[in-house]
């Protein structure tokens, strides 16, 4: 059985679809929590200066979305087929786009500069991606977005949409089979348990 070490800040952020995945799994691994202040004396020795990290029996490798494919494999959650699995990179590339216009307004240089990417967020982006997503979701009856089983696609959705719901209140009301989805997501039994248990860690960036 291997050995893992997940490192990452003392919050959710790009660590969270990781634990998710550790938790839907059962699989027991090291939840290396670290501060902000002994980030800068670890950077020089990881990968690329980044987190998360992952360890697996000794090996360190960066990259949350590379990480997360690699345990779904080890998992079991991929997908049933080479196309259920190239469904669930889609999505998740997808969501990498979407974030892409939603980081900037937490490190705005102004209140100005963060209202009009607020603006932008909630009036252009959202909406054209969330629309697609409802579109998936709504057409599976099994109420996931990949297939009729759980995939690390789903699980990585699930918490990057429970993670925008957060910052953004009322951001998937008009979408209710994406809601949907992400209820099912957090009220599988092991998700569930992790959410109930996991340490509540450092804020998440306020509501902006």
């Amino acid at each position: 059985m291997p050995s893992y070490k997940l490192t990452y800040f003392n919050l959710a952020g790009a660590g969270e679809c990781i634990r998710y995945l550790f938790a839907y799994a059962k699989q027991p691994y090291e939840d290396n929590r670290i501060a902000f202040q002994d980030w800068q004396a670890l950077k020089p020795n990881t990968p690329y200066g980044q987190l998360p990290i992952l360890e697996v029996d000794g090996k360190v490798v960066p990259q949350s979305t590379a990480i997360g494919r690699y345990l779904a494999k080890q998992f079991g959650l991929l997908g049933k087929n080479d196309w259920e699995a190239l469904e669930a990179d889609v999505l998740i590339d997808t969501m990498a786009d979407l974030k892409k216009h939603v980081t900037p307004i937490f490190y705005a240089q102004s209140e100005e500069k963060k209202l009009e990417l607020k603006k932008e967020l909630l009036e252009k982006h959202l909406p054209f991606y969330l629309e697609k997503f409802e579109k998936i979701a709504a057409s599976n009856p099994a109420g996931f977005l990949v297939g009729s089983e759980v995939t690390w696609g789903d699980l990585f959705l699930g918490e990057n949409l429970t993670a925008l719901e957060e910052r953004f209140p009322g951001s998937l009301k008009p979408f209710p089979a994406l809601n949907a989805f992400v209820n099912k997501i957090n009220g599988l039994p092991e998700i569930k348990a992790w959410l109930e248990k996991r340490p509540i860690g450092q804020p998440i960036p306020s509501k902006v």
